[in-house]
């Protein structure tokens, strides 16, 4: 498959993991800031097949899983209320909110629908006009365009029972706060591509500046990735920090013009809770004022809420990239796919199910991998 085939090359793959032994002389660690990327090292393998002394963070790129307890608790909320025909993305049926999922909700009786895309809710607003249609509205800077969009146009045709609940998060201050963590171990990253396509790379070169790492905008396959890790070890053998495009099939600098311009008549920038992590400034967006009557969480005014997340789960320590899936007590036993106790077990971006698909139980190294200092 075109622009798929050729990225999956096990040759080419060899040639770069060889340059990338060549190159590295000391111990590095490195994050990949995407739950896709995530996926892709560990199905591929990837880690294991670098040298010893390069080590892959997992980054908290995956949107599912950091969406806030309390967000997930308002949907859960508004899905069970008489009237409502509640419509997300699939990913989000199986996320656990304080005591239930979204499964629940819809097994209870409450009308909940996966869709494919949020015109297909705005199209059901359209059809079904005695009934208040809710969007979940959950993502990175990847699907915001699409939901923004959602928004202009229940706006234009003036469809009055639609409306949205707003997730969305920036990848770039999430940056920003890693870095400033005390527990930061990270030394380079390799930034989400998708998110680039839409956004550009003009918010990096600060961060690469501020804090002295390399950046390297990179793909989704093996040798996507692969070069990325490359161009990122170069990079920290030489002393720089510079924002670097390994991904111009799909990356330009100024990103999607028509995509940024409907983000900014529809959002405005927020302080957002990242479930596990914690309050990021300007981390998010929310309907600007113009779309204030489209705000789902305006409209059913959700107040009292109160959660609590399980002490057994350490899917915020996953999330920083202070420890791998398979280090929590209660990975593959209290919590698998079909049990989960966080979001990082159930979204398909979440490093957990990635561990746990992969049969990644532990972290074994073998002579092959092994350290070439």
């Amino acid at each position: 498959m075109k622009y798929i085939d050729e990225f999956q090359d096990p040759a080419l793959a060899r040639r770069l993991l060889d340059d990338i032994a060549r190159t590295v002389t000391r111990r590095w660690s490195m994050m990949e800031v995407c739950g896709g990327q995530t996926h892709s090292i560990i199905r591929h393998g990837i880690d294991q097949l670098l040298p010893g002394n390069i080590e892959l963070i997992h980054g908290p790129g995956c949107p599912v899983c950091v969406t806030p307890l309390e967000v997930i608790d308002k949907a859960l909320e508004i899905a069970s209320r008489p009237g409502v025909v509640f419509c997300s993305f699939g990913d989000m049926l199986r996320v656990p909110g304080s005591d239930r999922d979204l499964f629940r909700v819809k097994g209870d009786g409450g009308d909940v629908r996966v869709v494919y895309s949020p015109m297909d809710a705005l199209r059901i607003a359209r059809q079904t006009p005695d009934q208040e249609v809710v969007f979940f509205g959950v993502g990175f800077e990847t699907t915001a365009p699409a939901i923004a969009m959602a928004a202009h146009q229940a706006k234009r045709l003036d469809v009055r029972n639609f409306s949205l609940l707003v997730s969305h998060v920036r990848v770039p201050p999430a940056i920003e706060a890693i870095m400033r963590s005390p527990d930061c171990r990270v030394q380079a990253f390799l930034a989400a591509g998708h998110v680039c396509s839409v956004m550009g790379t003009l918010e990096y070169p600060a961060l690469a500046d501020t804090h002295k790492v390399p950046i390297v905008v990179t793909g989704f396959e093996p040798l996507d990735i692969l070069e990325g890790i490359r161009r990122a070890v170069r990079q920290l053998e030489r002393g720089e920090h510079r924002v670097e495009n390994a991904y111009p099939r799909a990356v330009r600098p100024q990103g999607n013009p028509v995509a940024l311009s409907v983000l900014r008549e529809v959002f405005t920038t927020t302080d957002r809770a990242w479930r596990g992590i914690g309050t990021i400034p300007d981390s998010g967006w929310r309907l600007s004022d113009a779309y204030r009557d489209y705000d789902a969480e305006h409209r059913f005014e959700i107040t009292g809420l109160a959660t609590e997340e399980p002490a057994v789960c350490r899917s915020g320590e996953v999330l920083q990239g202070l420890i791998k899936p398979h280090e929590c007590a209660a990975f593959g036993t209290a919590c698998t796919p079909r049990t989960p106790l966080g979001a990082t077990m159930v979204s398909n971006e979440g490093a957990c199910a990635a561990y746990y698909l992969y049969r990644r139980l532990t972290t074994p190294r073998t002579e092959e991998t092994a350290s070439v200092d």
